[in-house]
């Protein structure tokens, strides 16, 4: 299969799959797929359902790729679709279904006292996010795990700018709460 120059940006990428390129996308999907893949996986808490939902919100990205009204705007797009399918996901389940764990890096393997301070200290942050209301909780993963803009945040939950920085503060305030033991 041809590869793409790493530089071609990512609307002229979306212009090529828009016109049925698969190598076009399948390149967006390669350099989205991290971001995607860590954001439900927080939004869902399972690898088995990370994967299900990642390739759905592939798959509905592809079809929906036509509708898509600025192409520069297709990290932020594809975030959205993902944030739904694993809202979805998230609310069908029910609460007592165990989280998987995530496989642990070869280097942190090697280092096991490392290791478990770094997982007792994600324990710590999925724990704080856990009790944060719903609205916090998907703003606070939106900004800070898929790195959108407080207007691209504002426009995915329905409100205005300034309410999204009020419930980021208050995110933000109730983590630095929760995380204290481990500054």
């Amino acid at each position: 299969m041809p590869s793409l120059p790493r530089d071609v940006p990512d609307r002229i990428l979306v212009e090529r799959a828009i016109d049925g390129d698969a190598v076009a996308f399948g390149e967006l999907l390669r350099r989205h797929s991290s971001l995607v893949r860590a954001y439900v996986y927080r939004i869902v808490g399972s690898m088995a359902d990370t994967d299900d939902v990642v390739q759905d919100a592939f798959v509905t990205a592809w079809k929906q790729l036509p509708t898509l009204r600025d192409p520069a705007a297709f990290r932020s797009w594809l975030m959205r679709i993902a944030g739904r399918e694993a809202l979805a996901v998230a609310t069908r389940r029910s609460k007592e279904d165990p989280l998987d764990e995530s496989i642990l890096p070869a280097s942190l393997q090697a280092q096991p006292e490392r290791a478990a301070i770094q997982n007792d200290r994600l324990a710590a942050l999925s724990r704080a996010l856990d009790r944060l209301k719903e609205d916090q909780r998907r703003c606070w993963l939106l900004r800070e795990v898929a790195e959108l803009s407080y207007a691209e945040i504002a426009e995915e939950m329905t409100m205005t700018e300034s309410t999204v920085r009020g419930v980021l503060a208050r995110a933000r305030a109730s983590i630095a709460i929760e995380m204290e033991g481990w500054r």
